[in-house]
């Protein structure tokens, strides 16, 4: 009542759960006009700041800060900063546009095979990509592309320490993987995105211009994407268009 009577803003710190929902009652949530989570991996420098909820606007802004000596300072360009360390021609690498909120992000995408022991069950290993979705597209692979993996252990891995769930992933995914098990690198000046479905096809995500701008902007030349993808702004990046997950592989050289 008084923070309300001198309209003093008031913040409430808590912390969320190993599901990474919010802890203690939900009765608070619902009182409260924003609520905003803070992400990070210890191991990792960058920090997200993610609106889950706000009265009075979007929750689709990201914010991306990075932990240094004199505390957070924030991030301009985190495309740069997620590819800063990339080795090119090493199998098992896959590079994508991807959409945080409204922001376009290039990330790497790696992917790691070995075979699995006999009579043991192939483990399937994610950072930073939906478990579920890993196993997903390990069965279209399987199914669709005929992509030997129903007997490899199977390590898929974000660079950098950020979370990405975004359908737009999937096809940079399923190439890094096709690329560890082939034991063939992609082109250094590709990159990838699209969304997989259960039939092989590939399905067109939002913010196409922007994801392609962004690419762009870092330097690549060649995109695979889905083909009834709007057409890129200007001639600095070519379009390489199919329309199911074995002529993505195909584009991508390895099949």
């Amino acid at each position: 009542n008084v923070a309300k009577s001198r309209d003093i803003p008031v913040v409430l710190v808590g912390h969320v759960t190993k599901e990474g929902s919010l802890a203690g009652p939900r009765v608070l949530e619902h009182i409260v006009d924003t609520v905003l989570s803070f992400e990070g991996d210890r191991h990792h420098a960058l920090r997200l700041l993610r609106a889950a909820k706000h009265r009075f606007g979007p929750t689709s802004e990201l914010g991306l800060f990075e932990m240094a000596g004199v505390g957070l300072v924030g991030v301009p360009d985190p495309s740069h900063l997620f590819l800063g360390d990339r080795r090119t021609g090493v199998p098992g690498s896959a590079v994508a546009p991807t959409m945080e909120g409204h922001r376009p992000i290039v990330v790497e995408v790696q992917a790691l095979t070995t075979p699995a022991p006999p009579n043991v069950p192939a483990r399937r290993t994610a950072l930073g990509v939906d478990g579920n979705r890993l196993g997903l597209l390990l069965a279209v692979l399987q199914q669709r592309a005929r992509v030997a993996v129903q007997q490899q252990d199977v390590y898929a891995s974000t660079v950098g320490g950020v979370r990405l769930v975004e359908p737009g992933l999937d096809l940079a995914v399923c190439l890094a993987i096709a690329s560890a098990i082939t034991d063939r690198p992609l082109p250094s000046d590709l990159v990838a995105f699209g969304e997989v479905g259960l039939g092989g096809e590939l399905r067109q995500v939002a913010h196409t211009p922007r994801r392609l701008s962004e690419a762009a902007r870092l330097g690549f030349t060649r995109v695979i994407a889905p083909k009834n993808s709007p057409a890129p702004e200007g001639d600095s990046i070519r379009m390489i268009r199919v329309g199911t997950l074995p002529e993505a592989l195909a584009a991508g050289g390895l099949i």
